[in-house]
């Protein structure tokens, strides 16, 4: 209960807790970077006192064994140039001799290595002349080992935001499912509690029967019950594995036309073109006939309760395709998919459920394909289904 109670300040104390380990990490490995840098700096300091000692004692053909043993047998990666003092490369470390004859490409790997590490300046004190002696300067680079540690930040911060969008999508599928149970459980408990007075409403039409009222009445009522029958059974279907059977989706789409042209506007002109032959398919008839109505209420609404609707059923080879058009406000293209999405609607007054639900009964449920086959503004729109055939 206190986790539920106090869930935002929690989630901000993780969310701060999580920027303050990332601080660290990023932190230390930038200290880490420093400090690896400066002892580099430090051996290439020596390794350039040595080159100057070596050449300093050359001339008096007393080479310093210490110095000699520093300058060759060091092993340094790092990529380094020596240039004189007119600028000309006197020698060089761990770079392609094959470029060292193009100019622009010494220029461009001199400016590099400035810009990555300062030069070294190369002087030593003759003590013959009494007097410093400049020979030029080394321009070094950073070692591959330093090119890599480079990225590592990079990389750990691309493997803190994977793991952070991996607790995401967990927390937001859990909480997906959780609502999904919630919404299954609801339906199911509206399915219970329609079934009392829907027994009832069954009983007082058979008593109706017994009261000489006129039968297109009772007709009527019993229509009304059996829809509402419909109604119980699929809220009662929802959160579980639908049957399906072999029907025929003729038959079927005629029956819910028929229901939803009496019980329409007046002012909507129906209209439906299917074939006399059966066409049979694995359905479940009172998903099929809830998602038939989404749509055509949709349509109707799209029209402003004014206007054409057309379905029209075809086969072609192992498909069967419904058609629903109306002469509504149509839609643009960038809203055909989106209309499918949970909660995304065009009406003022509107949940956006009824085509994310037709979405889900027809191709989850059925196997089948349902998307906007056409859509204009202000002229209408024409959504499709498609089953394949048994």
């Amino acid at each position: 209960m206190l986790f539920y109670k106090y869930r935002n300040l929690t989630r901000w104390i993780i969310i701060a807790a999580s920027f303050i380990i990332i601080s660290l990490i990023l932190g230390n490995t930038y200290i880490f970077f420093q400090h690896f840098k400066e002892e580099q700096r430090k051996k290439m300091d020596v390794w350039a006192a040595a080159q100057m000692d070596i050449q300093q004692n050359l001339l008096n053909d007393n080479l310093n064994p210490v110095s000699s043993k520093v300058f060759f047998d060091t092993k340094n990666d790092n990529p380094m140039i020596v240039v004189d003092q007119n600028n000309e490369v006197s020698s060089f470390r761990n770079i392609d001799s094959t470029k060292l004859a193009n100019k622009v490409f010494i220029n461009k790997l001199i400016e590099q290595f400035k810009a990555e590490n300062i030069p070294i300046d190369l002087s030593y004190y003759d003590t013959d002349m009494k007097q410093k002696i400049d020979v030029g300067k080394l321009y070094y680079g950073n070692s591959p080992l330093i090119d890599k540690l480079k990225y590592y930040p990079l990389a750990l911060l691309l493997i803190i935001i994977l793991f952070g969008a991996v607790a995401y999508f967990f927390y937001r599928s859990t909480k997906i499912a959780t609502q999904n149970k919630l919404w299954s459980g609801m339906a199911k408990e509206t399915a219970h509690q329609i079934g009392t007075p829907l027994s009832s409403l069954i009983g007082w039409a058979e008593i109706l029967k017994t009261e000489n009222v006129n039968p297109e009445y009772i007709m009527e009522i019993e229509k009304d019950i059996s829809r509402l029958q419909t109604i119980t059974e699929r809220f009662s279907k929802i959160g579980s594995l639908p049957k399906l059977e072999k029907v025929d989706i003729v038959a079927e789409t005629l029956e819910s036309y028929d229901y939803l042209k009496t019980r329409s506007s007046k002012l909507i002109e129906f209209e439906i073109l299917a074939p006399e032959d059966p066409i049979y398919v694995q359905l479940n008839k009172q998903l099929y006939s809830w998602t038939i109505e989404n749509l055509v209420k949709n349509a109707i609404d799209a029209m402003r309760g004014k206007g054409k609707l057309i379905i029209a059923i075809s086969q072609l080879e192992n498909n069967v395709k419904i058609t629903i058009t109306d002469s509504g406000k149509g839609l643009s293209r960038s809203q055909f998919k989106r209309i499918f999405e949970p909660g995304f609607t065009t009406k003022k007054r509107g949940w956006g459920l009824g085509l994310s639900l037709a979405k889900r009964i027809i191709e989850e449920f059925h196997n089948g394909k349902i998307y906007v086959l056409d859509s204009e503004i202000n002229k209408g729109t024409s959504m499709q289904i498609v089953f394949k055939t048994t």
